[in-house]
């Protein structure tokens, strides 16, 4: 998959720059990565996935 389009953010709770970035602008797809790593691999899921992990992260 391509990401090279993608828009990549971090938490803003997120510490030293040691935390995973997102990228939720591209269609049909979200991808996640390692701050510390850009240019290495990504994760992709399927956007209703990442909102019900993401819903399930909030509630724990």
């Amino acid at each position: 998959m391509d990401l090279s389009g993608a828009t990549w953010r971090k938490s803003t709770r997120s510490g030293n720059g040691e935390c995973v970035e997102v990228a939720d602008d591209l269609p049909g797809v979200v991808g996640v990565r390692d701050s510390k790593d850009p240019t290495g691999p990504a994760l992709t899921f399927d956007p209703q996935a990442w909102r019900t992990f993401v819903d399930f992260a909030k509630r724990h």
